[in-house]
Protein backbone atom coordinates (compact mmCIF):
# COMPACT_ATOMS: atom_id res chain seq x y z
CA UNK A 1 0.00 0.00 0.00
CA UNK A 2 1.50 3.49 -1.44
CA UNK A 3 1.56 5.85 1.84
CA UNK A 4 -0.63 8.85 1.41
CA UNK A 5 0.62 11.73 -0.47
CA UNK A 6 1.61 13.98 2.64
CA UNK A 7 3.63 11.56 4.63
CA UNK A 8 5.31 10.74 1.37
CA UNK A 9 6.23 14.58 1.01
CA UNK A 10 7.23 14.90 4.65
CA UNK A 11 9.21 11.59 5.49
CA UNK A 12 10.31 10.52 2.17
CA UNK A 13 11.77 13.46 0.23
CA UNK A 14 13.41 14.74 3.44
CA UNK A 15 14.84 11.18 4.19
CA UNK A 16 16.24 11.65 0.50
CA UNK A 17 17.98 14.45 1.19
CA UNK A 18 19.37 13.42 4.49
CA UNK A 19 20.69 10.25 2.46
CA UNK A 20 22.44 12.42 0.14
CA UNK A 21 24.37 14.25 3.00
CA UNK A 22 25.19 11.11 4.50
CA UNK A 23 26.51 9.45 1.56
CA UNK A 24 28.24 13.42 0.82
CA UNK A 25 30.17 13.30 4.29
CA UNK A 26 31.28 9.80 4.21
CA UNK A 27 31.87 9.24 0.64
CA UNK A 28 35.47 8.71 0.85
CA UNK A 29 34.87 6.07 3.45
CA UNK A 30 33.09 4.15 1.15
CA UNK A 31 35.07 4.54 -1.54
CA UNK A 32 37.82 2.63 0.21
CA UNK A 33 36.11 0.11 1.10
CA UNK A 34 34.37 -1.12 -1.98
CA UNK A 35 38.06 -0.59 -3.40
CA UNK A 36 39.72 -3.19 -1.09
CA UNK A 37 36.92 -5.40 -1.47
CA UNK A 38 36.96 -5.07 -5.37
CA UNK A 39 40.85 -5.71 -5.33
CA UNK A 40 40.11 -9.11 -5.29
CA UNK A 41 37.86 -9.68 -8.20
CA UNK A 42 38.92 -9.61 -11.86
CA UNK A 43 38.88 -5.89 -13.54
CA UNK A 44 35.19 -6.98 -15.66
CA UNK A 45 33.64 -7.61 -11.97
CA UNK A 46 35.43 -4.63 -10.29
CA UNK A 47 31.82 -2.78 -10.49
CA UNK A 48 31.50 -1.27 -6.54
CA UNK A 49 33.01 1.28 -7.15
CA UNK A 50 31.39 2.85 -10.08
CA UNK A 51 27.97 1.72 -8.32
CA UNK A 52 28.90 4.20 -5.50
CA UNK A 53 30.23 6.87 -7.46
CA UNK A 54 27.07 6.82 -9.49
CA UNK A 55 24.61 6.15 -6.43
CA UNK A 56 25.80 9.17 -4.78
CA UNK A 57 25.41 11.60 -7.90
CA UNK A 58 22.02 9.69 -8.12
CA UNK A 59 21.20 11.02 -4.97
CA UNK A 60 22.66 14.57 -5.25
CA UNK A 61 20.76 14.97 -8.22
CA UNK A 62 17.17 13.77 -6.54
CA UNK A 63 18.06 16.07 -4.21
CA UNK A 64 18.77 18.82 -6.27
CA UNK A 65 15.02 18.43 -7.99
CA UNK A 66 13.09 18.06 -4.29
CA UNK A 67 15.13 21.58 -3.65
CA UNK A 68 14.03 23.38 -6.71
CA UNK A 69 10.37 21.79 -6.48
CA UNK A 70 9.97 23.07 -2.93
CA UNK A 71 11.55 26.90 -4.64
CA UNK A 72 8.70 26.34 -7.21
CA UNK A 73 6.12 25.65 -4.72
CA UNK A 74 7.14 28.82 -2.13
CA UNK A 75 7.34 30.71 -4.85
CA UNK A 76 4.12 29.80 -6.55
CA UNK A 77 5.53 28.10 -9.66
CA UNK A 78 4.63 24.85 -8.96
CA UNK A 79 2.02 24.76 -11.45
CA UNK A 80 3.73 25.98 -14.53
CA UNK A 81 4.47 23.20 -16.72
CA UNK A 82 7.61 24.54 -18.77
CA UNK A 83 9.83 24.98 -15.75
CA UNK A 84 9.04 21.45 -14.36
CA UNK A 85 9.69 20.27 -17.95
CA UNK A 86 13.13 22.04 -17.84
CA UNK A 87 13.68 20.68 -14.47
CA UNK A 88 13.00 16.61 -15.79
CA UNK A 89 15.33 17.66 -18.76
CA UNK A 90 18.14 19.57 -16.47
CA UNK A 91 18.16 16.00 -14.29
CA UNK A 92 18.23 13.60 -17.20
CA UNK A 93 20.92 15.28 -18.87
CA UNK A 94 22.80 15.18 -15.82
CA UNK A 95 22.46 11.40 -15.18
CA UNK A 96 22.86 10.16 -18.30
CA UNK A 97 26.47 12.85 -18.02
CA UNK A 98 27.01 10.35 -15.11
CA UNK A 99 26.45 7.19 -16.86
CA UNK A 100 28.90 8.26 -20.09
CA UNK A 101 31.24 8.89 -17.42
CA UNK A 102 30.88 6.58 -14.92
CA UNK A 103 29.68 3.41 -16.96
CA UNK A 104 31.12 4.52 -20.64
CA UNK A 105 27.81 4.52 -22.06
CA UNK A 106 27.34 5.08 -25.45
CA UNK A 107 24.00 5.63 -27.63
CA UNK A 108 23.68 5.52 -31.02
CA UNK A 109 20.25 6.25 -32.80
CA UNK A 110 19.59 4.72 -36.53
CA UNK A 111 17.10 7.31 -37.64
CA UNK A 112 16.31 8.14 -41.31
CA UNK A 113 17.27 11.86 -42.20
CA UNK A 114 13.78 13.74 -42.43
CA UNK A 115 12.48 15.40 -45.81
CA UNK A 116 11.58 19.18 -45.31
CA UNK A 117 7.69 18.19 -44.57
CA UNK A 118 8.21 15.56 -42.21
CA UNK A 119 10.82 17.79 -40.57
CA UNK A 120 7.93 20.76 -40.37
CA UNK A 121 5.37 17.94 -39.67
CA UNK A 122 7.34 17.26 -36.12
CA UNK A 123 6.52 20.70 -35.07
CA UNK A 124 2.84 20.77 -35.80
CA UNK A 125 1.41 17.35 -34.62
CA UNK A 126 1.51 15.29 -32.05
CA UNK A 127 3.08 12.23 -31.67
CA UNK A 128 2.26 8.78 -30.07
CA UNK A 129 5.31 6.82 -29.54
CA UNK A 130 5.09 2.77 -28.99
CA UNK A 131 8.35 1.35 -27.45
CA UNK A 132 10.02 -1.74 -26.96
CA UNK A 133 10.56 -2.28 -22.62
CA UNK A 134 13.78 -4.01 -22.15
CA UNK A 135 16.68 -3.15 -19.94
CA UNK A 136 17.76 -1.01 -17.65
CA UNK A 137 16.68 3.02 -17.90
CA UNK A 138 15.32 2.68 -21.25
CA UNK A 139 12.32 4.54 -20.03
CA UNK A 140 15.15 7.53 -18.62
CA UNK A 141 16.68 7.38 -22.04
CA UNK A 142 13.84 7.78 -23.93
CA UNK A 143 11.87 10.60 -22.36
CA UNK A 144 15.22 12.24 -21.90
CA UNK A 145 15.82 12.12 -26.20
CA UNK A 146 12.11 13.09 -26.23
CA UNK A 147 13.21 16.20 -24.26
CA UNK A 148 16.47 17.23 -25.33
CA UNK A 149 17.17 16.27 -28.59
CA UNK A 150 13.12 16.73 -30.25
CA UNK A 151 11.57 19.11 -27.63
CA UNK A 152 8.56 17.19 -26.94
CA UNK A 153 6.53 17.30 -23.47
CA UNK A 154 6.19 13.64 -22.58
CA UNK A 155 3.79 11.64 -21.22
CA UNK A 156 3.39 8.40 -19.80
CA UNK A 157 1.06 6.19 -17.53
CA UNK A 158 3.26 4.76 -14.83
CA UNK A 159 2.99 2.02 -12.15
CA UNK A 160 2.08 3.63 -8.50
CA UNK A 161 4.95 2.20 -6.81
CA UNK A 162 7.10 4.26 -8.20
CA UNK A 163 6.32 7.23 -6.46
CA UNK A 164 8.52 5.67 -3.69
CA UNK A 165 10.86 7.89 -5.72
CA UNK A 166 10.16 11.14 -4.08
CA UNK A 167 11.28 13.40 -7.27
CA UNK A 168 9.52 11.34 -9.70
CA UNK A 169 6.52 11.81 -7.34
CA UNK A 170 6.78 15.01 -7.09
CA UNK A 171 7.78 16.29 -10.46
CA UNK A 172 5.61 13.77 -12.49
CA UNK A 173 2.20 14.49 -10.55
CA UNK A 174 2.59 18.28 -11.09
CA UNK A 175 2.70 17.59 -14.76
CA UNK A 176 -0.07 14.79 -17.19
CA UNK A 177 1.02 11.96 -16.31
CA UNK A 178 -1.29 9.24 -14.14
CA UNK A 179 0.32 6.70 -11.46
CA UNK A 180 -1.85 3.30 -11.93
CA UNK A 181 -1.97 1.25 -8.72
CA UNK A 182 -0.79 -2.07 -9.76
CA UNK A 183 -4.49 -3.62 -8.49
CA UNK A 184 -6.39 -1.16 -10.82
CA UNK A 185 -6.26 -4.08 -13.65
CA UNK A 186 -5.59 -2.95 -17.34
CA UNK A 187 -8.70 -1.08 -17.66
CA UNK A 188 -7.51 1.41 -15.69
CA UNK A 189 -4.31 2.01 -17.25
CA UNK A 190 -6.52 2.13 -21.17
CA UNK A 191 -8.79 4.69 -19.11
CA UNK A 192 -5.59 6.66 -18.45
CA UNK A 193 -4.30 6.11 -21.69
CA UNK A 194 -7.38 7.72 -23.41
CA UNK A 195 -7.40 10.61 -21.26
CA UNK A 196 -3.37 11.85 -21.77
CA UNK A 197 -4.19 11.17 -25.71
CA UNK A 198 -6.97 13.14 -25.84
CA UNK A 199 -5.74 16.35 -24.48
CA UNK A 200 -2.29 16.20 -26.70
CA UNK A 201 -1.10 19.23 -28.26
CA UNK A 202 1.18 20.07 -30.77
CA UNK A 203 4.83 19.19 -28.75
CA UNK A 204 3.73 16.72 -26.79
CA UNK A 205 4.27 12.75 -26.99
CA UNK A 206 2.78 9.97 -25.07
CA UNK A 207 4.73 7.09 -24.69
CA UNK A 208 3.45 3.82 -24.83
CA UNK A 209 4.92 0.43 -23.93
CA UNK A 210 2.75 -2.36 -25.47
CA UNK A 211 4.39 -5.35 -24.58
CA UNK A 212 3.75 -4.37 -21.10
CA UNK A 213 6.84 -5.28 -18.70
CA UNK A 214 10.23 -6.24 -19.60
CA UNK A 215 11.14 -9.21 -22.18
CA UNK A 216 11.81 -12.69 -20.25
CA UNK A 217 11.14 -16.50 -22.06
CA UNK A 218 8.38 -17.13 -19.60
CA UNK A 219 6.77 -13.94 -19.93
CA UNK A 220 7.18 -14.97 -23.46
CA UNK A 221 5.34 -18.16 -22.85
CA UNK A 222 2.92 -16.77 -21.48
CA UNK A 223 1.69 -14.35 -23.46
CA UNK A 224 1.75 -16.63 -26.32
CA UNK A 225 -0.60 -19.18 -24.10
CA UNK A 226 -3.27 -16.03 -23.35
CA UNK A 227 -3.17 -15.34 -27.02
CA UNK A 228 -4.61 -18.82 -27.92
CA UNK A 229 -6.76 -19.19 -24.54
CA UNK A 230 -8.36 -16.18 -26.38
CA UNK A 231 -8.52 -17.83 -29.74
CA UNK A 232 -6.24 -15.47 -30.96
CA UNK A 233 -4.67 -18.12 -33.53
CA UNK A 234 -3.02 -15.49 -35.93
CA UNK A 235 -1.87 -13.28 -33.36
CA UNK A 236 -0.27 -16.09 -31.54
CA UNK A 237 1.75 -17.70 -34.11
CA UNK A 238 2.89 -14.28 -35.18
CA UNK A 239 4.29 -14.00 -31.63
CA UNK A 240 5.62 -17.60 -31.83
CA UNK A 241 8.33 -16.08 -34.59
CA UNK A 242 9.53 -12.83 -32.53
CA UNK A 243 12.42 -14.46 -30.51
CA UNK A 244 13.53 -10.93 -28.37
CA UNK A 245 9.57 -9.65 -27.79
CA UNK A 246 6.69 -10.27 -26.71
CA UNK A 247 3.72 -9.65 -28.10
CA UNK A 248 2.08 -6.45 -28.15
CA UNK A 249 -0.86 -5.67 -25.97
CA UNK A 250 -3.18 -3.74 -28.44
CA UNK A 251 -5.44 -1.83 -26.82
CA UNK A 252 -3.59 0.71 -25.38
CA UNK A 253 -2.33 1.99 -28.58
CA UNK A 254 -5.22 1.61 -30.36
CA UNK A 255 -7.17 3.81 -27.62
CA UNK A 256 -4.54 6.32 -27.84
CA UNK A 257 -5.31 6.55 -31.79
CA UNK A 258 -8.47 6.84 -31.57
CA UNK A 259 -8.30 9.71 -29.08
CA UNK A 260 -6.02 11.56 -30.81
CA UNK A 261 -6.46 10.54 -34.80
CA UNK A 262 -3.97 13.73 -35.58
CA UNK A 263 -1.01 11.95 -34.16
CA UNK A 264 1.93 10.66 -35.80
CA UNK A 265 3.42 6.96 -34.35
CA UNK A 266 7.05 6.79 -33.76
CA UNK A 267 7.97 2.74 -33.17
CA UNK A 268 11.36 3.10 -30.97
CA UNK A 269 13.65 -0.31 -30.90
CA UNK A 270 16.74 -0.74 -28.68
CA UNK A 271 19.30 -3.72 -27.63
CA UNK A 272 22.46 -3.47 -25.64
CA UNK A 273 21.16 -4.16 -22.18
CA UNK A 274 18.61 -6.63 -23.25
CA UNK A 275 20.08 -9.17 -20.33
CA UNK A 276 19.66 -6.49 -17.33
CA UNK A 277 16.57 -6.76 -16.02
CA UNK A 278 17.05 -6.70 -12.22
CA UNK A 279 19.42 -5.15 -9.78
CA UNK A 280 20.74 -8.50 -9.35
CA UNK A 281 21.34 -8.62 -13.13
CA UNK A 282 22.87 -5.09 -13.13
CA UNK A 283 25.55 -5.82 -10.48
CA UNK A 284 26.62 -9.18 -12.10
CA UNK A 285 26.81 -9.01 -15.61
CA UNK A 286 26.89 -4.96 -16.45
CA UNK A 287 29.75 -4.65 -18.85
CA UNK A 288 33.00 -2.18 -18.27
CA UNK A 289 31.43 -0.33 -21.22
CA UNK A 290 27.79 -0.46 -22.06
CA UNK A 291 26.37 0.57 -25.58
CA UNK A 292 22.83 0.82 -26.61
CA UNK A 293 21.78 1.13 -30.44
CA UNK A 294 18.39 2.79 -30.95
CA UNK A 295 16.00 2.91 -34.11
CA UNK A 296 13.43 5.54 -34.49
CA UNK A 297 10.43 4.77 -37.49
CA UNK A 298 7.76 7.22 -37.73
CA UNK A 299 4.49 6.95 -39.60
CA UNK A 300 3.06 9.77 -40.47
CA UNK A 301 -1.21 10.05 -38.98
CA UNK A 302 -2.14 9.62 -43.05
CA UNK A 303 -0.66 6.23 -43.07
CA UNK A 304 -1.92 4.58 -39.96
CA UNK A 305 -4.72 2.19 -40.64
CA UNK A 306 -8.52 3.06 -39.34
CA UNK A 307 -10.13 -0.03 -39.02
CA UNK A 308 -9.15 -2.20 -36.09
CA UNK A 309 -8.24 -5.23 -37.20
CA UNK A 310 -5.93 -3.53 -39.59
CA UNK A 311 -4.18 -1.52 -36.69
CA UNK A 312 -3.74 -5.05 -34.83
CA UNK A 313 -2.61 -6.45 -37.76
CA UNK A 314 -0.35 -3.43 -38.31
CA UNK A 315 1.34 -3.24 -35.00
CA UNK A 316 2.59 -6.51 -34.97
CA UNK A 317 4.21 -5.68 -38.50
CA UNK A 318 5.94 -3.44 -36.52
CA UNK A 319 6.93 -5.26 -33.93
CA UNK A 320 8.32 -7.94 -36.14
CA UNK A 321 10.20 -5.24 -37.95
CA UNK A 322 11.83 -4.45 -34.30
CA UNK A 323 12.41 -8.11 -34.00
CA UNK A 324 14.33 -8.81 -36.65
CA UNK A 325 16.43 -5.57 -36.01
CA UNK A 326 17.57 -6.79 -33.01
CA UNK A 327 18.09 -10.03 -34.34
CA UNK A 328 20.42 -8.32 -36.81
CA UNK A 329 22.03 -6.05 -34.25
CA UNK A 330 22.80 -8.97 -31.70
CA UNK A 331 24.78 -10.72 -35.34
CA UNK A 332 26.57 -7.94 -36.04
CA UNK A 333 27.96 -7.54 -32.74
CA UNK A 334 28.29 -11.30 -31.52
CA UNK A 335 31.95 -11.54 -33.33
CA UNK A 336 33.21 -8.47 -30.91
CA UNK A 337 31.90 -9.96 -28.04
CA UNK A 338 33.08 -13.45 -29.10
CA UNK A 339 36.61 -12.62 -30.84
CA UNK A 340 38.16 -15.59 -32.80
CA UNK A 341 41.11 -17.29 -31.12
CA UNK A 342 44.56 -16.64 -32.42
CA UNK A 343 47.14 -18.69 -34.40
CA UNK A 344 48.64 -21.45 -32.15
Amino acid sequence: MLPPRILRRLVLAPLVIVMTVFMLVTLPFWLVVTAAASLRLPPPQRRGLRFVWFGTAWLTLESAVLIACLWLWVAGGARRQERHYALIRWFLSEVYAAAVRIFQLTLEIQEPEPTAEERAARLTRPVIVLARHAGPGDSFLLIYHLLAIYGRRPRIVMKAALQYDPSLDVVINRLPNAFVPRESGQQRVVEEIRRLAATMGDQDALVIFPEGGNFTPRRRRLAIRRLEEKGLAEEAERARGMDHLLPPRPKGAITALEACPTADVIFVAHTGLDDLITLGDVWRKLPVSAHITAKWWRVPAAEVPRERDERVRWLYDHWEQIDAWIDAQRRARAPADHPAPGPG
